[in-house]
């Protein structure tokens, strides 16, 4: 969670750390890597030089003393630590390619089809202890975590192949547009493989630094990841328990309220409704009532006293019209993006209709939403 829009956070240094903690650490030799790498077709990043590990650069020696001073790392191993580490310029021209830049018919086929349906129909199945327990606990529905973990992972099968150090230091040194943010990121990292006693060097996410099955940021992994097994460590990377326990955490600490809808369909006529459809991620604000009154008619039942938000999406034919409620906006929290959301939502349904192997009771998800007018 994780979420530069995309943007869904690991572990120690066990070269940095004080004493090493009496727990053995999780093994993350075998997590798996994808296949595939992002084209390199951007320029160099900014003071990047091939070849020349991190260490000898001043931005990382800055760094270096920094986190010795307020942190108390060793100065000696953290050196070590970055003489091993290399900038990734690929990750520079991946940084520019997010998928949210799509509209929203090629974005939702990216997520809702038949394999991520199966993939998650399985994982649910293979994991369906973990899930209730966290749904007990939580509140957070099953289909909610299962697609989740789905669209970050594909059920855990892309966890993303650089080393989490690496990826975190390039945006940190190399990418002045959220150089604060990478750079923050990359010290709950340091701290966070510190706390788990893993070897930073070892752990391996996404390009932009997200780790394990639900691509948390190690600042999300610190504040929300949770030992949902109680085997004494959080391993985000090959424990699925972990992992669905820390997604519902998460979820539970950003304001799910159990038991409420998350989005439906709707239908809009006159002219009023345009003046509020959501153009910003904000939490819902206008009753469902004084939506009616605007010409915003929901195509499935929700209580007229619910707050929702207007949002209008690119159909391939034309425009969809959804109202989004508050659980809608939590989602966005993960990654904040309504693309992501609906397509959070809407393969969640999917997973729950093919796990239950009923068909879903409410209206079907439309490719596109006509103007009753």
């Amino acid at each position: 969670m994780k979420k530069l829009y995309l943007l869904s956070i690991a572990l120690l240094l066990s070269a940095c750390a004080p004493p090493a903690p009496v727990r053995p650490a999780p093994d993350l030799s075998s997590i798996p890597t994808p296949e595939t790498t992002p084209e390199t077709t951007a320029a160099q990043p900014v003071n990047a030089q091939p070849g020349q590990p991190l260490a000898k650069r001043a931005d990382v020696q800055t760094f270096i003393r920094e986190m010795v001073a307020q942190q108390g790392f060793n100065a000696a191993r953290l050196q070590a630590v970055f003489a091993r580490a290399y900038a990734k310029p690929e990750i520079i021209a991946a940084m520019s390619r997010p998928a949210e830049a799509k509209p929203w018919y090629a974005y939702r086929t990216i997520f809702v089809n038949p394999k991520r349906i199966q993939g998650g129909v399985a994982f649910w199945r293979a994991n369906a202890a973990a899930l209730a327990r966290a749904e007990q606990v939580h509140g957070v529905p099953a289909e909610i975590v299962v697609a989740i973990i789905g669209v970050e992972t594909q059920y855990g099968g892309n966890m993303g192949k650089y080393r989490v150090l690496e990826a975190l230091a390039t945006l940190a040194f190399d990418y002045p547009r959220r150089a604060s943010y990478f750079r923050k990121e990359l010290e709950n990292f340091l701290l966070l493989t510190r706390a788990e006693g893993i070897d930073p060097l070892t752990p391996r996410g996404s390009y932009a630094g997200a780790m394990g099955y639900g691509q948390f940021m190690p600042s999300s992994f610190r504040s929300y990841a949770v030992d949902f097994d109680g085997d004494g460590h959080r391993d985000l990377w090959r424990n699925s328990r972990d992992a669905i326990g820390s997604v519902a955490n998460y979820f539970k600490k950003h304001g799910w309220r159990t038991g409420e809808p998350v989005a439906v369909p709707a239908q809009v006529s006159g002219g009023d409704y345009a003046a509020l459809i959501s153009r910003q991620l904000k939490p819902p604000q206008h009753r469902v009532a004084r939506l009616r009154v605007q010409g915003v008619i929901p195509l499935e039942p929700v209580n007229d006293a619910q707050t929702a938000m207007l949002l209008e999406l690119q159909g391939r034919e034309g425009p969809e019209y959804w109202l989004g409620f508050d659980n809608f906006y939590v989602i966005t929290r993960y990654n904040h993006s309504s693309l992501y959301a609906m397509a959070v939502y809407q393969l969640s349904r999917e997973i729950r209709e093919r796990y239950e192997q009923r068909p879903y009771a409410g209206a079907p998800v439309p490719e596109r939403m006509t103007r009753a007018d």
